[in-house]
């Protein structure tokens, strides 16, 4: 799905670019330029990562690969709308709109 949403971009950069001098990459800092301007297997990558993050914080110990797909596919389309956006912003973005439309309450802390 993501290979043809990517096939529109002029040059590619490997995520090893954004890595800090200890070999980390800052997941907060990401922009949706940057995202969308990385190899597919390093989005891919990417994504996978983050999924887990947000599914960990929910304390959620299961994967949907459906809707996983889905909700990939739509953070790269928000990221393509708004590159200057930090990807953890698009996720946050594209994660309320899905609750949203299947009438999902989160609950209070």
């Amino acid at each position: 799905m993501m290979t043809a949403t990517f096939s529109g971009a002029l040059a590619q950069t490997p995520l090893s670019a954004y890595v800090d001098s200890n070999g980390f990459i800052n997941v907060q800092t990401l922009t949706c330029a940057q995202l969308a301007g990385t190899f597919q297997e390093d989005a891919d990558a990417l994504t996978a990562w983050y999924s887990g993050w947000y599914n960990g914080l929910a304390r959620k110990h299961y994967m949907d690969l459906r809707k996983g797909k889905v909700a990939e596919h739509e953070i790269i389309l928000y990221c393509k709308a708004n590159p200057e956006k930090l990807i953890i912003d698009a996720i946050a973005v594209v994660f309320k709109d899905e609750r949203a439309r299947l009438g999902i309450k989160m609950k209070a802390d």
